[in-house]
């Protein structure tokens, strides 16, 4: 945002990221290559360079006491130039982030003590150690464990890949010995701006100024202080009136650029990106920003690229930072460890409320070395506006005798917390306590602490992350001491291993635990979360029958008000079964005038609809935020169900139905398909085709829940139509096939529950193996669990086959196989051709194949029996945190309980085996009358 540039002088002797590397000598002590001296392109992990072994942190505990992490450690060499015109200048190298205790040799010369810690930026004064103008050498030893056990305890006995080596950027820097070491802002909501300037070498008298600019680079306010030689800290104060304020809703930046000034010279100049904001931790009440109590919708997000682990770029945080907002999310945790200064930066200036946290994943540094680099992840961050909050640790790794040392270098003196998972660990007020379930949380809320989940709903697999969400979400949005909180994770912390023929692994349950597959790839829940969250809450379902375009809103901003948002609608038409196309066939887009609705009240839209509007498909509704990003689409059935079905029914072509029977089997033929129906069960058993291949579907209709005992069977006609009616004991009371003249058979079915089931309706079977894809009128394109139904919407999807698998891969979403919602047709397109199934009833559900939502002993939860089910009720998911299942989804929440049935369930369904015959004879081609591959 600062325009001017700084005097700092800056020269790479790395590459800039892990797109732009510089190869440097490099040796390593074991594991793969060892003992040779070659080439390793820097930053980056040496892992990831084909260099040495993996160990992944719970690596103790899978192999345990005996177990020991691979202690290689490397030496890199590289030789560079320094400009002649440094002279007389201070000249330090920093490093932003090795694994793990670093020396550091120029020339020969040990540049100062060994560092330790993996993630934090440090540097060394080098200046006479360098020659100037010449060839110089750098040699760095690299240990992938430290010689100080708590880092290792804090860093490496961790939940996460655990790798080796100069993983972010190396460079040199150059300033005037006279120069502004670095300086903390404290910047209030009511203008008032302070600063702590910390000095440098000076020798003489001087004055520091600091002026305040705005977006444009227009000085709206300044001042200047006085120094004395040998001053090291300069502290100014001032006033701007009415700033804009930075929050994550409006992150508006301003520039501080400070200047050294000497007989009215600036010898030196820098300058600090800021946001007036204030901060406050109300004890007993909640986390206030400028005065505003606010939720946090939020995730844990791991430093991680696949190719290259920790080593990263700025495209790669301003993706993650993107898919978080597109969340409808506005905060991150930055588990379990500062990130590149670039993600703080895209925070900054995007907008999102960060955690910046200390690493100590379950033990916690020493506080010797602890203070050490407190120090230097402040000192580094600390005018971000972005951070609201230090987190002191992570879980059991809290050294409490560091709490205090993060305000010696935060002039805004940010509430520390405690990310924790054991009681008695709440810090400043603030309760973190990770993977409480809905009744707990209830309970935890009651006080006194603010409740604000640094993890939960571990989205392990398909589980958890919005599985669950609405319902602990709505108990923090409507609670005093709910402050919201942090899902965990953001993506599934798979790496490429390079000794595996780069094949992805996410060291089995450990680390699959994302929203987001490695490579970014959306899950279900991302959706869903992006409905949950939206702060334009809609509770409609469905358009009420007298829907006179009036919808209900409440605004969950924190700060902004509706009427800056945009919002339009659309009236569309869907392509149908047998079209060339899916999706939307017409659409018809309308311009919406946003009503005035301040943060968290509640309102209405109004939509002018035009007088035919009950001849389209559906309505879609779109909300646009104040930054010209879709915030959500919702979408309401306009016809319903059976007017959907009766415009796809009729066909050209008909035939007189034969009604005919053998010794087992009844069978019903029309327009050349016959089905075949079970004298002893009444179910389907077999299928012909006078035009194609026969299907494969069969067995059923089998209840999925419930028992059934066969008593008769009989035949009858009903005008053109043929029918077979099989009646029975137990909980299926009767089925009835229906063949029309057309070739559609309908099936009819009721059967009754009373109490709990998982899932409730009927299957089919049919192999897997031959599907090719699917097409449907429903809700999609993602599958659905009874506790997260949010995230989907209606259109004509399609979709080709795959195996994809939450966690575990191939991460190809959405997955083809699953729950999915409110169906009015679908067509399956087979190696035995098409055959498409409808329902003139609203709230289908349809089941395909078999899959899992949580892998385990055996997959979870369990699933209806056959292959294609058509449902009323679809089970909940639970949550899986490594071989942890929980398999009781419903201790999250009301959504997640058993379906309650209570009493008779009537339904039917349409089913058209095979290709209709077209308009026109087929003159294209003669078919074969013997086909090779089938006969």
């Amino acid at each position: 945002m600062c325009s001017l540039a700084q005097r700092k002088e800056i020269q790479f002797l790395s590459g800039t990221d892990n797109t732009n590397t510089v190869d440097w000598d490099f040796w390593i002590s074991g594991g793969r290559k060892a003992g040779k001296w070659s080439k390793i392109a820097v930053p980056s992990h040496w892992e990831q360079q084909g260099f040495g072994s993996y160990n992944y942190g719970r690596d103790y505990v899978t192999y345990g006491k005996n177990f020991q992490f691979n202690e290689e450690y490397a030496v890199y060499r590289h030789q560079f130039t320094v400009p002649a015109n440094w002279k007389g200048k201070k000249i330090s190298i920093v490093f932003e982030g090795s694994m793990t205790d670093t020396e550091v040799k120029i020339n020969g010369q040990v540049a100062g003590a060994i560092h330790q810690g993996s993630f934090y930026r440090f540097s060394y004064d080098i200046t006479d150690k360098i020659k100037l103008g010449g060839k110089n050498n750098l040699e760095v030893v690299v240990w992938k464990m430290s010689k100080e056990k708590t880092v290792n305890n804090a860093e490496r006995l961790a939940d996460y890949w655990i790798l080796g080596g100069i993983y972010r950027p190396v460079y040199l820097q150059a300033v005037p010995t006279q120069h502004i070491a670095w300086a903390a802002i404290d910047a209030k909501a009511d203008g008032t701006f302070k600063t702590n300037v910390h000095l440098e070498g000076i020798q003489s008298n001087t004055k520091v100024k600091v002026d305040i600019k705005d977006k444009a680079g227009k000085i709206i306010a300044s001042k200047t202080s006085n120094i004395n030689p040998k001053d090291t800290l300069a502290v100014l104060d001032l006033s701007v009136s009415s700033p804009k304020l930075w929050t994550a809703e409006t992150p508006n930046l301003y520039c501080a650029e400070y200047s050294l000034l000497q007989n009215n010279k600036t010898i030196y100049s820098s300058k600090e990106n800021f946001g007036f904001r204030t901060i406050e931790v109300r004890q007993g009440d909640g986390i206030f920003v400028n005065g505003t109590k606010i939720k946090f919708k939020g995730v844990n997000r791991h430093v991680w690229w696949p190719e290259t682990g920790r080593s990263v770029n700025r495209n790669v945080d301003l993706m993650d930072v993107k898919l978080i907002k597109q969340m409808n999310m506005n905060a991150i945790r930055c588990s379990h460890y500062p990130p590149d200064k670039s993600f703080l930066e895209i925070c900054d200036s995007l907008g999102l409320y960060v955690m910046d946290e200390l690493a100590g994943w379950q033990k916690a540094y020493g506080t010797e070395v602890g203070r050490k680099l407190v120090k230097e992840m402040v000192i580094r961050d600390v005018n971000h506006p972005s951070i609201i909050l230090w987190v002191n640790g992570n879980e059991g790794g809290h050294n409490k005798d560091l709490v205090n040392e993060y305000g010696k270098y935060d002039l805004s003196n940010r509430t520390v917390i405690h990310a924790h998972h054991r009681p008695g660990n709440e810090l400043n007020g603030i309760d973190c306590n990770h993977y409480e379930d809905y009744y707990s949380t209830k309970k935890i809320l009651e006080g006194p602490n603010i409740y604000m989940p640094t993890e939960f709903l571990h989205a392990q697999d398909d589980g958890g992350a919005a599985a669950g969400l609405a319902d602990i979400w709505e108990l923090h949005w409507k609670s005093k001491l709910g402050a919201g909180g942090f899902i965990w994770n953001l993506a599934d912390e798979g790496i490429v291993r390079t000794d595996f023929n780069n094949q992805i692994d996410v060291n089995g349950v450990n680390a699959p635990d994302g929203i987001l597959g490695p490579h970014r790839q959306k899950e279900g829940s991302f959706f869903a979360i992006r409905e949950i969250y939206s702060p334009v809450h809609i509770k409609m379902k469905n358009l009420p029958a007298a829907f006179d375009g009036k919808i209900a809103v409440e605004n969950r901003y924190h700060f902004t008000n509706l009427k800056d948002c945009k919002f339009e609608y659309r009236l569309v038409n869907y392509h149908k079964p047998y079209d060339n196309e899916s999706g939307i066939a017409k659409e018809d887009v309308h311009s919406v005038t946003s009503p005035s609705i301040n943060p968290t009240d509640s309102g209405f839209v109004q939509l002018h609809l035009p007088a035919n509007w009950k001849d389209y498909d559906a309505l879609l509704f779109t909300a646009i935020d104040n930054h010209g990003e879709e915030i959500y689409t919702w979408s309401w059935k306009v016809k319903n169900s059976a007017q959907v079905t009766a415009s796809i029914l009729p066909l050209e072509t008909k035939t007189a139905v034969e009604l005919t029977e053998d010794s087992v089997n009844f069978s019903l033929k029309a327009n050349g398909i016959t089905a075949f129906i079970s004298k002893k069960t009444g179910l389907l058993v077999d299928l012909a085709n006078d035009f194609s291949m026969k299907m494969a579907f069969k067995n059923g209709p089998i209840l999925v829940s419930g028992k059934s005992n066969f008593v008769s069977i009989e035949t009858k006609e009903e005008g053109e139509n043929k029918i077979i009616e099989a009646t029975y004991s137990g909980d299926l009371k009767f089925i009835r096939w229906t063949m029309r003249p057309d070739g559609w058979l309908k099936l009819d079915y009721s059967y009754e529950l009373n109490g709990n089931v998982p899932f409730a309706g009927v299957s089919f079977d049919f192999p897997e193996s031959y599907m090719l894809s699917a097409k449907w009128l429903g809700n999609g394109p993602y599958r659905v669990w009874k506790n997260r139904m949010q995230g989907v919407t209606r259109n004509a999807w399609e979709k080709m086959y795959n195996d994809a698998k939450p966690g575990i891969g191939p991460w190809n979403f959405p997955e083809f196989k699953g729950y999915f919602s409110d169906i009015n047709w679908m067509m399956f397109n087979s190696v035995q051709g098409r055959f498409l199934v409808a329902t003139d009833q609203d709230d289908l559900f349809v089941r395909l194949f078999e899959f899992y939502g949580m892998s385990g002993p055996q997959g979870y939860p369990q699933l209806p029996s056959g292959n294609i089910s058509f449902l009323d009720a679809i089970p909940a998911i639970g949550s899986k945190l490594a071989l942890g299942i929980n398999n009781n989804a419903g201790v999250n929440g009301p959504a997640g309980e058993l379906n309650k049935m209570q009493g008779t369930i009537s339904r039917t369904l349409y089913f058209y085996f095979g290709t209709p015959k077209g308009s026109k004879d087929n003159t294209q081609f003669e078919m074969p009358k013997v086909n090779v591959l089938t006969d």
